[in-house]
């Protein structure tokens, strides 16, 4: 919507324009795109059933809200996204230090100069964008920072009363006024520091170096806090916590289809590489957020980010474009061992607990990343058993009985896709019991024979040695045997 050509006071009462308070403004306007579209929160994947309905209640209900929930759980971007429900543009009295609204000014020198200039009054339009403000809580954060302070200075060159709203400079919160506040990881803050935000959520009145001043400030406060930096940092005082009157607690998704839609949506990937990642590979990818947060090596209270696929994703892609560089096969598809790969960018999403940090970073990471492929072999060729099935047939029985009869398969990064491929199907019965289940060709039929045999691998049948660019699978029992030897 272009922006309103309308430049004093008297235009704007005279077009009919009624002031109203922003919980007022949000809650017309989302009841309104309630009832014509279906996506209320774009971009939000996976809070559809739990976190979405108790937000759109704490907007009805004109409440200041609170999201509590680990890293990584789409808090910030969720109350970011309340944006759309401002009006597009709002009048605002020009000179203002806090966007006031013409016709209800809260500083007595704007009334002061509304009286003088009467319909001539000079307004100007904000667009809901800048209405929104974000305030990261750091434990530096002073009372002066949010709420503001006396300009000493002023006061002397313009002769004022220190008690005056003139020569005071205006913290955060009141220059947020008509607006939406956001203050991420709110336990941060010192208790000190939360007691100034008490009487502005309550009584609207604000208190500077002793000075107190009475404002109508109007501002839907926001909050996110993870509820690890209640013990580790800080804590929510509670007659603050009591005062935020819907408090929402967020979660992770909550299956691989829901994982894999939000890395899908975020990641970035260069424009100039044409990729199309393969369902499976998909798939373990998000397996692997879902086994770290089930692991007993991995800081449950701290939480495992989206971030974790998000950049697994990407780094898969980049992995694939490393190998075209270096082996120039342009047509080239994903492998399994591409996934290794991935490792710098899940190690580094991890917080450990004492074990993990004993076993390692990158050892956890691998062994989250074999957890993940046994799961998706499971679940993909589930019902295709692992043992002779009652009508005596062996779906990997033939598969078995090559490398128990002393034969390997070595997979190199460096392999020619012909070659990649030749090696697979020397391995008889197994591109057959793939096709069984899958109906997949090319790439992507390799890439499922891969992936039955290293789960193979992982269900202890087949052993393995190498990671990364060169792996070799042998019989389970003489790789044993080597690691007594």
């Amino acid at each position: 919507m272009d922006q309103p050509k309308l430049k004093t006071l008297g235009e704007l009462r005279d077009s009919g324009y009624q002031p109203r308070s922003v919980r007022d403004e949000i809650r017309a306007n989302f009841m309104a795109q309630a009832k014509e579209e279906t996506d209320l929160f774009p971009g939000i994947i996976g809070y559809e059933n739990s976190v979405e309905p108790q937000l759109m209640t704490g907007i009805l209900a004109r409440h200041d809200i609170l999201l509590l929930g680990l890293r990584g759980q789409a808090k910030t971007r969720l109350l970011r996204g309340l944006v759309r429900f401002l009006d597009p543009w709002v009048p605002v009295l020009v000179g203002s230090p806090l966007r006031e609204d013409p016709m209800a000014p809260v500083l007595p020198h704007s009334r002061e100069f509304i009286e003088e200039k009467g319909d001539e009054t000079p307004i100007t339009w904000m667009p809901r964008e800048e209405r929104f403000v974000e305030k990261l809580a750091t434990p530096d954060a002073t009372i002066s920072d949010l709420i503001g302070d006396i300009d000493p200075i002023r006061a002397s060159r313009e002769r004022l009363d220190l008690s005056d709203p003139k020569v005071i400079h205006f913290g955060i919160v009141p220059r947020s006024h008509r607006g939406l506040f956001c203050i991420n990881e709110l336990p941060d803050l010192q208790p000190r520091i939360q007691v100034g935000l008490l009487n502005i959520l309550e009584e609207k009145d604000i208190q500077i170096r002793g000075f107190p001043i009475r404002l109508e400030l109007d501002v839907q406060m926001l909050f996110t806090a993870n509820p690890e930096d209640y013990t580790n940092r800080g804590r929510i005082i509670t007659p603050l916590k009591d005062r935020i009157a819907t408090q929402i607690i967020t979660h992770y998704p909550s299956d691989r289809q829901e994982i894999t839609a939000i890395f899908e949506q975020e990641a970035k990937v260069s424009q100039d590489i044409q990729v199309d990642v393969p369902t499976l590979c998909k798939e373990v990818l998000a397996e692997i957020s879902i086994q770290a947060r089930e692991s007993d090596l991995v800081d449950q209270s701290s939480g495992v980010s989206a971030r974790l696929g998000i950049t697994a994703y990407e780094t898969l892609v980049a992995q694939l474009e490393r190998r075209r560089i270096l082996f120039g096969e342009l047509d080239d598809g994903f492998r399994l061992m591409d996934l290794y790969a991935c490792l710098p960018a899940i190690s580094g999403k991890l917080e450990l607990v004492f074990e993990g940090q004993e076993t390692g970073a990158e050892a956890v990471a691998h062994r989250l990343i074999g957890q993940a492929i046994k799961a998706v072999f499971a679940s993909t060729f589930e019902g295709v058993g692992l043992e002779s099935e009652d009508d005596g047939s062996d779906p990997w029985g033939k598969v078995l009985s090559w490398f128990n009869g002393g034969k390997e398969l070595s997979l190199l990064e460096s392999d020619s896709r012909e070659v990649y491929r030749k090696k697979l199907r020397e391995v008889p019965g197994l591109e057959g019991s793939v096709m069984d289940v899958l109906d997949l060709e090319g790439d992507e039929l390799d890439l499922a024979m891969a992936l039955v045999i290293d789960g193979l691998h992982h269900h202890s049948l087949l052993g393995k040695e190498g990671l990364g660019g060169t792996v070799v699978y042998g019989d389970a029992l003489s790789d044993m045997m080597g690691d007594f030897g």
